[in-house]
């Protein structure tokens, strides 16, 4: 495994800014709840609405799974490598890796994180509901596509 390049974290970087600014949207004008505005910024102790720091913190998350999706590429073997250069693999990494982030952030963590903070709305564990399930995986596809693209438009150094 070699070490990722300095494009390399910028495009997971970029793709991540810009994957969450498509997923809050849909955040936004899709998903019932009050996410961007209450949700999230209660993850962080902060009692909304608030939408300015629901989405100063989304975008964050956005920007550090992007570096995440770089460190996990990096970390498989070189198949997978090669697979996230290809255009056309990385939009099925893309899907894969919103399928990932659906299962372990959506589903397992928030909820867990939600219940530790005190937050009053709080899913249950594990957090999975129709359509709320359904509409969280669309979102987090929507994010990641556009990570896993920069990440296979990147040129090496």
């Amino acid at each position: 495994m070699s070490a990722a390049t300095t494009n390399e974290w910028l495009a997971g970087a970029g793709g991540g800014f810009v994957g969450s600014v498509l997923f809050g949207l849909i955040m936004m004008y899709v998903v019932p709840a009050p996410m961007l505005s209450v949700v999230i910024p209660a993850m962080y102790g902060i009692e909304g609405p608030a939408l300015l720091a629901g989405w100063a913190i989304h975008q964050f998350h956005g920007v550090a799974l992007g570096l995440a999706y770089v460190a996990l590429v990096r970390a498989l073997p070189g198949r997978v490598r090669s697979a996230a250069r290809d255009r056309t693999a990385a939009l099925g990494l893309g899907v894969a890796y919103g399928v990932l982030t659906t299962a372990v952030l959506a589903v397992l963590v928030m909820p867990v994180w939600l219940g530790v903070v005190g937050f009053a709305g709080a899913p249950p564990f594990p957090n999975v509901s129709y359509p709320g399930t359904l509409v969280s995986l669309v979102g987090h596809v929507v994010y990641a596509i556009p990570v896993a693209v920069a990440y296979a438009l990147t040129p090496s150094e």
